[in-house]
């Protein structure tokens, strides 16, 4: 670790060099992949024969990655999937093979300085079996964790079978972060990039009351490490929204036998939240030991300065390396 404050950036994301051809043999040639323009500096995301995302170098260079890390003065980055890569609304087999490649090519990312570098995978989120075998086997080959999408579908991560995922992990000591992703709203929010200001958010907070009100937390063993991405979204703001209902509103309560509050001990955020007051908001309520350094990079929703919101607060010093380093090098077991 460099420096008074060393840096540990646990949200990032990568996409690896999938070409068209690639992808064509998986969902009906629709499966994303990656095109790079002339000059190898830009690009864009595909799925299928439609452009998704455009992108830069960082996101599939990790030369390049570790320059801006250099500039941005990042000791280690984690990163995982693009989460269009996740295939989970495609057959069962076809994902898991989908997964495996992926998280092959992510450790092929990570080792160009794996010191430095470090990657999360995916997996098939729709058979239980085949997750826990991906997840497994990602984690002997040098992965430090697990992404996983918020929700499957119209399933929550209260449902039967993502619970018995969350609990596979909890005993196998693997990390999960989860992000989220496939928003809701629809054609409410086809404009001014309002799934991401306004549905991810509340999907982030769905996803953790999910497991907070129906009870999933006291089934699922505590030793579990989950971690919400977008500073838990919604839910730090709502919190106090949230008690005030489980007080006075019986159904509510009907599965969750402690304040919703008594909760947040069960679960880790990131720090992606760009603002002063958010970020004091955030640590009040979740406290230091559960916020971690996160930044969303390389796209533009991202901090673009990272960690300066961290270094620039008013929290105190031990705080501080605290949310930049020692939660992550726990969470991740990087110690």
């Amino acid at each position: 670790m460099n420096g008074a404050n060393p840096r540990i950036d646990i949200h990032s994301h990568f996409f690896p060099r999938v070409s068209q051809q690639d992808a064509a043999g998986y969902h009906d040639g629709s499966a994303p992949w990656l095109q790079i323009d002339d000059g190898g500096a830009t690009g864009s995301i595909m799925v299928g024969d439609k452009a998704f995302r455009p992108v830069y170098q960082a996101l599939w260079d990790p030369a390049f990655r570790l320059e801006e890390m250099d500039q941005q003065g990042i000791d280690i980055q984690i990163a995982c999937a693009t989460p269009v890569l996740f295939g989970y609304t495609w057959q069962a087999a076809q994902a898991a093979d989908w997964a495996r490649r992926m998280n092959d090519l992510a450790l092929e990312f990570a080792a160009h300085n794996p010191d430095r570098l470090k990657v999360m995978a995916q997996v098939p989120l729709q058979d239980l079996e085949l997750a826990c075998e991906e997840a497994d086997r990602a984690m002997r080959s040098g992965h430090v964790g697990v992404q996983i999408g918020n929700h499957l579908g119209d399933r929550d991560l209260d449902d039967a079978q993502l619970e018995a995922f969350l609990t596979h992990c909890a005993h196998q000591d693997i990390p999960l972060f989860v992000h989220p992703w496939d928003m809701m709203g629809g054609n409410r929010m086809k404009r001014w990039m309002l799934p991401w200001l306004v549905a991810m958010p509340a999907e982030t907070q769905l996803a953790i009351l999910s497991l907070i009100l129906s009870g999933a937390f006291e089934r699922i063993p505590e030793k579990l490490k989950i971690c919400f991405g977008h500073g838990g979204g919604s839910f730090a703001y709502l919190l106090g929204r949230v008690d005030n209902a489980w007080k006075h509103r019986d159904i509510v309560r009907e599965d969750c036998p402690r304040l919703p509050s008594e909760y947040v001990k069960r679960f880790f955020v990131d720090s992606a939240v760009f603002d002063p007051g958010a970020l004091r908001l955030l640590v009040d309520v979740m406290g230091d030991d559960r916020v971690m350094l996160g930044s969303d990079y390389p796209f533009p929703l991202g901090e673009q300065k990272i960690g300066d919101l961290v270094l620039s607060s008013e929290l105190s010093l031990d705080a501080k390396q605290r949310i930049l380093h020692g939660n992550a090098a726990s969470f991740f077991n990087l110690e």
